[in-house]
């Protein structure tokens, strides 16, 4: 089999260069898409409380999909590093036309779901009819239209996966910046453009994801030699579809237990009052200015650690992650710094026109930022290592983390505070299993790195 003529720059590169390399540029297009996950937030709040709560409880399906496109492409993106690592170049092939048959079946079942179950889902947990109509709006867009998201994320992943974080940047930004533009114009109807209220935000979205997939496929086409894919006599190969699984699908199970959190807790809150389903919709925007830089961080590490396991270099290993905890934990603490100093100012972004239940949000949400944020203190570290685990092929460390942190432990504890105490306590059950949740990570690395990574031996060439 030949070699290329010079190892990938993942192998050589000095580690701090290379962590930024790859990760600056995820970082920055998360960035935007934290901007304008809060601008659509934003325009939404000004028609009326119930549009605002309706995209907030629209949360769980949106990261159900997020969580099987992503964690998909986690499952497709460590495996094709690690076999450029090996210099297997005709598994790199396969890895990525598998992964896009796996993302086209991902796509299709949520179409059938978002045309035929939206206004359930809404009714199941309300009968405030606003919210309910405004929600099935939504949501048969988001996940009627959902082929952009779908492979936005594997063009994205291909590319991350041989250190082309440049481009992904940009395909991420175009969707992003798409999106921030159009929103104003179909939700509030401007110029020619009919007044779609709630739907128009989600039409900006999947709109936005189709030009940024689109940007995506030109870029893998022309920019990204060490993959190839073509479909001429494509048949689903088992082997390396349980390949991306063995590590995807308890990255899939482990975020989609993020919407069975968001909707639990979304039933405990609602049950004060709907103002504070409310702000736990409206933290979830605003943290996302922080946490999506730590997982753009994380982004551009998975590749690393896995490109140098499968290269069989385990100091380049540990300095990786190393540096990436460092840096994650200065950008949680820098927000739990804002969250802490300016709640109030915070908040008051997504008040609706008519403000109402202004002084509500206020007194319930300026706590409940501060308290939550506490948190943050642990989160960076937390979530390295669960990228790391990913990238080693211990995605079951990863899913049995979250599995303790959101369902073990968040929601009882939450369930608990608010039967005991009411709703303010209810905020410290993040805090307290963020805390357990770092215990397990340090214990689950401490092995990852004895049984894997300290016996690594340079490969034969």
């Amino acid at each position: 089999m030949s070699q290329p003529a010079q190892e990938n720059k993942m192998g050589v590169m000095p580690e701090n260069k290379l962590l930024l390399n790859m990760a600056l540029p995820m970082i920055a297009s998360m960035l935007i898409q934290a901007c304008y996950n809060i601008v659509d937030s934003w325009f939404v709040s000004k028609l009326s409380q119930d549009a605002l709560n309706a995209v907030s409880l629209a949360f769980p399906v949106q990261n159900l999909m997020i969580a099987v496109s992503v964690g998909t492409a986690v499952g497709v993106n460590a495996l094709l590093a690690r076999s450029l690592g090996q210099g297997d170049q005709e598994k790199v092939n396969r890895t990525a036309v598998n992964g896009a048959f796996l993302m086209a079946l991902s796509c299709l079942a949520f179409v059938v779901l978002g045309l035929t179950c939206s206004r359930l889902f809404y009714a199941v947990q309300t009968d405030i009819e606003g919210i309910i109509n405004y929600g099935a709006d939504y949501l048969s867009v988001v996940c009627g239209v959902s082929v952009g998201l779908f492979f936005a994320v594997l063009m994205e992943r291909l590319l991350q996966a041989t250190g082309q974080t440049f481009y992904t940047m940009i395909a991420q930004a175009v969707g992003a910046i798409t999106n921030i533009i159009l929103d104003p114009v179909l939700i509030f109807g401007l110029g020619p453009f009919p007044r779609l209220e709630v739907a128009g935000a989600a039409w900006a979205t999947v709109i936005g994801q189709m030009l940024g997939c689109a940007v995506g496929i030109f870029f893998n086409a022309t920019r990204n030699p060490e993959v190839k894919m073509s479909f001429k006599g494509f048949r689903p190969h088992g082997e390396t579809i349980r390949e991306i699984y063995s590590v995807g699908l308890p990255g899939i199970i482990m975020q989609s237990i993020g919407s069975v959190m968001v909707f639990g807790m979304n039933q405990i809150l609602i049950a004060f009052t709907d103002t504070a389903t409310a702000v736990f919709g409206i933290y979830f925007k605003l943290q996302s200015f922080f946490f999506m830089p730590v997982f753009g961080l994380c982004n551009g590490m998975v590749p690393i650690v896995a490109y140098n396991y499968g290269a069989r270099k385990p100091d380049r290993i540990v300095k990786t992650i190393k540096l990436a905890v460092l840096y994650a934990s200065i950008l949680m603490v820098l927000g739990f710094t804002v969250f802490q100093v300016f709640p109030g100012q915070l908040l008051e972004l997504f008040q609706s026109e008519e403000g109402a239940a202004s002084g509500e949000l206020l007194a319930i949400g300026v706590p409940a930022l501060r308290l939550i944020s506490i948190a943050f203190l642990l989160a960076g570290f937390d979530v390295v290592c669960s990228s790391v685990f990913q990238a080693l092929d211990h995605g079951v460390l990863s899913l049995t983390v979250s599995l303790v942190r959101q369902l073990v432990v968040l929601l009882p504890v939450a369930f608990v505070l608010a039967r005991a105490f009411g709703l303010e306590p209810v905020w410290l059950s993040f805090p307290i299993s963020e805390l357990i949740c770092c215990v397990l990570c340090a214990i689950f690395l401490l092995r990852v790195y004895r049984r894997d990574v300290s016996t690594l031996q340079p490969r034969e060439e």
